[in-house]
């Protein structure tokens, strides 16, 4: 039994899907005590009890502790199982936080899966979903792992409702990325969203960004707009996500949501600024990419490195929560709030 401490760095949920995330792959039964101890409304919410019940249903893990509001958690799961599953946020809850928990765990399951997860799909404080298709997917096949995520349904804050698909296929190892030079900036993409609202929203929000990319010297080649023609939402909202590719395999983005009273050219505006910020760094690896590449590595059969464009406090919390559970090193060149190189020198062994 491993003890994690859940105020470990930011002390936030990301804690908790990591270490459960990585028990249910090493097989080490963990404690998880301080669950958000520093929040406005410690404890378990809703999206938590749903990450940590999908990888108990995929691991047939006794759990104790599962309750909104608790702070603490014992987790001790079983073999790794994959099938045909549905879970249900109950809440705007972000379904791509749930994902970050359970993805890693059905990459390395006895069968293929397809889950079905209903919540939110952009959310504050979230990948976006767009985000996940767009920029941590590619990476990750470049690692070897097959999968496809399809967003059905777009589900916005406070309504949530929405729906993502993901189908995946099960792999014997990962292979290690070495991706610290940006190369050649090859195109920069994005896609303006909304539903429930004038279509003219969407035209503006992709105008603003588009032109604020002009202004600083880059040009965008291609940008989706989706107002819901297609697939309509019970959930009202809007938003826009940006993204760079880079010759090495990099990649970098900028997003922004719509808010009541919110003019749509200030998302496009947000979302470019994001993205460009992090374009003056140099580096091919986005600050929220990072992050969520953490356990990736440790997974991945050998060393690997990535810069990215800004070190920030929740990378270097996943490193902490990642070494203390499976032992995987990793060393990082750098300070937070400054462009970084992160290696992991040794992962984890999985049997």
């Amino acid at each position: 039994m491993i003890e994690i401490d859940g105020s470990t760095g930011e002390g936030g949920g990301q804690v908790l899907r990591v270490g459960i995330a990585l028990s249910a792959l090493t097989r080490t039964p963990v404690t998880i005590k301080n669950i958000r101890v520093n929040r406005t409304n410690p404890g378990l919410r809703s999206q938590h009890l749903t990450a940590i019940r999908a990888v108990a249903e995929v691991t047939a893990a006794n759990v104790s502790g599962l309750a909104i509001g608790s702070s603490k958690l014992v987790f001790s799961p079983g073999p790794i199982h994959g099938g045909t599953f549905h879970f249900d946020v109950k809440t705007a809850g972000s379904t791509t936080l749930v994902l970050q928990a359970l993805l890693p765990v059905l990459a390395f399951a006895d069968q293929r899966s397809s889950v079905t997860l209903a919540g939110g799909t952009n959310n504050p404080l979230a990948p976006q979903a767009d985000y996940v298709i767009n920029v941590l997917n590619p990476v990750l096949v470049n690692m070897g792992f097959q999968y496809r995520f399809r967003l059905l349904r777009r589900g916005f804050y406070p309504r949530g409702d929405g729906l993502v698909c993901v189908l995946t296929e099960p792999v014997d190892e990962l292979r290690p990325i070495n991706i610290v030079n940006r190369g050649a900036l090859r195109e920069i993409k994005g896609i303006s969203h909304s539903r429930n609202l004038p279509i003219h929203v969407v035209e503006r929000q992709a105008d603003a960004a588009k032109q604020s990319c002009l202004r600083a010297g880059f040009k965008t080649t291609s940008f989706e707009q989706d107002a819901g023609q297609r697939t309509k939402s019970p959930s009202t909202g809007s938003g826009v996500v940006l993204w760079a590719e880079t010759s090495t395999g990099g990649r970098l983005a900028g997003d922004s949501l719509g808010a009541p009273g919110k003019p749509a050219e200030r998302v496009g505006e947000e979302a470019a600024a994001k993205l460009l910020s992090q374009l003056s760094a140099g580096a091919p690896i986005d600050m929220h990419l990072s992050d969520q590449l953490i356990v990736w590595l440790a997974l991945a059969k050998g060393r690997s490195r990535i810069k990215t464009a800004k070190l920030t406090p929740h990378t270097v919390t996943a490193i902490k929560v990642t070494e203390r559970v499976t032992g995987s090193q990793f060393k990082i060149r750098g300070k937070v709030g400054t462009s970084a190189t992160i290696q992991c020198l040794a992962g984890m062994t999985l049997e």
